[in-house]
């Protein structure tokens, strides 16, 4: 991981009010932002698998939906996605396939950490785009109350 960016707490709030959306919907409160390199947000995406009955609609496959369609083309070459928890291995799987410049997660993933991590920063550059920026842990205090908020409430 590196040192966080200037807009990195910026970028995660608003992935953090996509969560919270989610977390009213009755969804797992996860919230992605996709931004482009000049700092345009591209798309903006929470879980919604309980709602659309579909296991991958997940904020961060959602975010990569909705910016491949407005850019007409799946290469998000110099995008970050902001999301609130770390990729599980699907979600990490499909950024890597979009080829973007970056990711910024909140909480640590848990229940896949070691596979998601091990998709998300390989221990070598990717032939593709070696130049793959990781951070992690920005406002991790702030997602994983949502989260433990959320389960919390759930297990009641």
């Amino acid at each position: 991981a590196t040192a966080p960016h200037d807009d990195d707490e910026r970028f995660m709030r608003l992935a953090l009010e996509q969560a919270r959306l989610a977390f009213d919907d009755g969804e797992v409160p996860v919230g992605a932002v996709l931004v482009s390199g000049g700092g345009q947000v591209l798309a903006a995406a929470r879980n919604a698998a309980e709602g659309a009955a579909d296991p991958t609609a997940h904020a961060e496959l959602l975010c990569i939906r909705q910016a491949a369609t407005a850019a007409g083309g799946w290469r998000l070459l110099d995008a970050t996605l902001y999301v609130t928890l770390e990729p599980c291995p699907m979600c990490a799987g499909a950024l890597l396939q979009v080829r973007r410049a970056g990711l910024c997660s909140g909480v640590e993933q848990l229940q896949a950490a070691p596979a998601a991590a091990a998709a998300v920063q390989p221990t070598r550059p990717h032939p593709f785009h070696p130049n793959m920026v990781v951070r992690r842990g920005v406002l991790a205090a702030e997602c994983g109350d949502l989260m433990r908020s959320f389960f919390a409430r759930r297990r009641k």
